[in-house]
Order: C-alpha cells, then sequence, then structure tokens
C-alpha cells in the first residue's frame, strides 16, 4: 500500500512539473512573438527599404512592431545576425554566402536571405593622385598608372567594407577587367561611412562602396568616380534582407510582415517623385549622416563625376529597389556566381557546394509566397546563363568549373 502512494506522489510530481514546463514554454513563445523585431542598417543609400518602411509607418501597418539600428561595421552585422542580437539587417547580399564558406566568418554559420533590397548603386573611387592620368570608364590606362604608381612609392592600396563581400567582388573585377594584379596591390577592408576618411589621409588610393560615400569624396574633393558599379555590371545584385536563422524559424509570421512592409517601401522608393523626400530623410544624422543633395543626386542617376570630368547622367540603371519586382526576387544564381569568385581570387582552395548553400541560405520559398500575395511579379530567369557588362565571359550557374577554366 505505502508503494502505491509514493508512485501516486511521485505521478502528481511530474504532472505538476510538466504542465510548469508547457506554461513556461508557452510564456516564453508569446513574450518572443510579442517582443520588437530587430533590424540594422549601416549608413548607405541602399538602407532606404528599411529605414523608410519605418519613416512611412508601413511596419505598423502590416502589424509588426520594428526597431532599427545603425551599425558600424559589416563584421558587427554578421555578428548581431549570428547571435540573434539583431532578427535581420540590411546586408550585402553576398555575405551570408562569404560567411557559410569561410570567407568572412566561422564556416557552417547560416545567416537567411529572406528577399533582395536593390541594384546597383556602388562606385570604385580613386584619389587625386589618379586624377589627370585615368578617366571616367578608361579601364585600359588604370595599369600603367598603378604600375608606375607602385614603382614610385612601392605599395599600392585599394579598400573594400567585407571579405567576400559585394564590394570586395567589384573590386577584385574592377581590377581584373583593368589587369591590375591582385598579388602586388594591397586590400584591406574598411567599414562604409569611415572611407573618405581613411582616403582624405592617404590611407588608400582607391575604394569600393556603396553610395553615398563616393559622391562624397567628390564633394569633397578629395577624389574621383573612375567607374559605378553599374558599368561593370549593370542591375546587379547587391543587398539583402538577411535573417537570423531561429528567427526565420520560429517567427515566421512575423518575417512575412516585415518582408511586405520592406516590398512596399521599395514600390515607393522606385518612384522618381519620392526620391528628393527618401534624400532629405536617409540623409538625417540617426540614419546616414551624409548632405541630402549628394544622396538625392545619385539617386537620380545624376552623378558628379569629380577630377572636372563632368556629370554622368544614368537613365535608367541608378540605384533601383523594386523594378517591377526584378530587383527582389533572391536568385541562387547569384550566389551561385559570388561563391565561384571565391574560387576564381583564391579565397576558396576548392569548389563549395554551390547548389546545396544556395538551397539552404535563400528563402526563395518564402519570398515568392509574399510576392503573390502582393501581387508582385516573380522572374523566371533565375539558374539562367548571364554575363556581366564589361566582363563578357558567360556565366552558367549549373557549371561554375566551365566559366572558371576561362574566366581571367
Amino acid at each position: 500500500m505505502k508503494k502505491i502512494q509514493i508512485n501516486t506522489t511521485e505521478v502528481f510530481k511530474r504532472i505538476i512539473l510538466t504542465l510548469m514546463l508547457v506554461l513556461a514554454f508557452s510564456f516564453s513563445e508569446v513574450s518572443a512573438q510579442n517582443d520588437p523585431v530587430k533590424l540594422g542598417f549601416i549608413p548607405l543609400t541602399d538602407c532606404s527599404p528599411i529605414v523608410m518602411a519605418k519613416e512611412l509607418g508601413l511596419f505598423k501597418k502590416y502589424g509588426v512592431e520594428v526597431v532599427v539600428t545603425k551599425e558600424s561595421s559589416w563584421a558587427n552585422v554578421r555578428d548581431k545576425i549570428l547571435t540573434g542580437e539583431l532578427d535581420g539587417a540590411h546586408c550585402l547580399y553576398s555575405m551570408p554566402f562569404s560567411v557559410y564558406t569561410g570567407v568572412g566568418g566561422k564556416a557552417g554559420s547560416e545567416m537567411k536571405i529572406a528577399m533582395m533590397l536593390n541594384v546597383n548603386g556602388q562606385a570604385i573611387t580613386l584619389s587625386n593622385d589618379f586624377c589627370g592620368k585615368v578617366g571616367f570608364k578608361q579601364m585600359n590606362k588604370i595599369a600603367p598608372v598603378v604600375a608606375a604608381k607602385l614603382k614610385a612609392e612601392k605599395e599600392v592600396t585599394f579598400a573594400m567594407t567585407f571579405p567576400g563581400g559585394t564590394h570586395d567582388l567589384w573590386l577584385r573585377n574592377w581590377m581584373a577587367i583593368a589587369g591590375v594584379s591582385q598579388k602586388t596591390s594591397k586590400i584591406i577592408t574598411i567599414p562604409p561611412p569611415q572611407m573618405v576618411a581613411n582616403m582624405k589621409v592617404g590611407n588608400m588610393d582607391g575604394y569600393c562602396v556603396g553610395e553615398p560615400w563616393g559622391g562624397v569624396a567628390v564633394k569633397q574633393g578629395i577624389g574621383f568616380t573612375q567607374v559605378a558599379s553599374q558599368d561593370i555590371w549593370k542591375d546587379h545584385p547587391e543587398k539583402a534582407l538577411v535573417v537570423n536563422k531561429e528567427f526565420s524559424e520560429k517567427r515566421r509570421t512575423d518575417l512575412v510582415k516585415v518582408m511586405k512592409a520592406v516590398l512596399e517601401a521599395c514600390i515607393w522608393l522606385d518612384n522618381p517623385a519620392n526620391r528628393k523626400k527618401a534624400a532629405a530623410i536617409i540623409g538625417k544624422a540617426p540614419y546616414v549622416n551624409a548632405p541630402a543633395d549628394v544622396i538625392e543626386n545619385r539617386l537620380m542617376g545624376n552623378y558628379d563625376l569629380g577630377c572636372n570630368q563632368g556629370t554622368e547622367v544614368y537613365a535608367k540603371d541608378y540605384m533601383l529597389f523594386y523594378k517591377g519586382g526584378l530587383v527582389n526576387y533572391p536568385r541562387k544564381s547569384y550566389a551561385i556566381w559570388a561563391m565561384a569568385q571565391y574560387v576564381r581570387f583564391g579565397y576558396l582552395k576548392e569548389a563549395p557546394n554551390y547548389k546545396a548553400i544556395a538551397d539552404k541560405l535563400i528563402l526563395q520559398d518564402l519570398y515568392e509566397e509574399v510576392a503573390k500575395s502582393m501581387k508582385v511579379k516573380v522572374p523566371n530567369d533565375d539558374m539562367k546563363p548571364f554575363s556581366l557588362t564589361m566582363d563578357k565571359t558567360v556565366f552558367d550557374p549549373s557549371n561554375p568549373a566551365a566559366y572558371l577554366k576561362v574566366v581571367k
């Protein structure tokens, strides 16, 4: 009889403990669902979709509370997304692949791409040492000037913003097209907002970064635009909404609301009539903290090149955020292209499992669900061969090895 009483007591305790655990778990789930979504951004013009979704009240419209925070560097964004301190961020589209393959972080770390934010709008800026020797898009004049500078000063330094990030890829492609050796020139990493100050004190000869920091260098008279990234590759993929893995799995409903708000902001931003207002807001100190006129001019496609080169007007290939839905679709072919560049430029000794990584890190199905719910066209061009504007080597995402055999 005593044994039966002990077992009954034990069973009762276990039931109570189980109920307490269920209640605790349910409470934590409810709390997580009610927590504001935390999104980071780097002070660049193409953070506009996240900032304007906040400023236009679009997150509130779709029923999700979002806190946006300015971050100091891409490495900071990476670390905060991986630890969950940020649920997501405005991010270099190639960063998740750079981190996962070990180029720009701990190999195997997963960051998820929910959607793309923009195309175009980055630039190669050269210091005034090159002014008068190399002109806008004069690619054949770069290598001789770099060689002469190397001979005279023993070192030529270029800067980008994150190993394996888009600015790194545009810089290395630019060097390859120009015939500049990546072994003899030094390549350093500098956070975007610090580019202009570092060039001003002579820490580098040129840099690749997003606007407005190319335009600001021209305005301050310390450098000039040698080429815009859309000259290298018209409508190239650039920034993405990248999210924490656990957030994407456990708060999927909130992520969908965030994506809808950001997509509506992208549509709003592609209306030229709205860009003046966007530039005025983005330029404020809490966001990019740069002159609104510089942001507005380059947002409208009017590039004061500097170095007495006049103005280049981009009519259809300036920074775009929507383009009828062509911009926002996260294409796996672009992921594979980025990873092929890591092999091409020596970051990786062996080819990664391109498609498996793209499948793992891109939330393509989720984007299609969101796009269809908003009647946004989903492109059907993913995984088809393509080439860049300046480098005509055809890239077939189904066969990166063939591309790597012929690309310079």
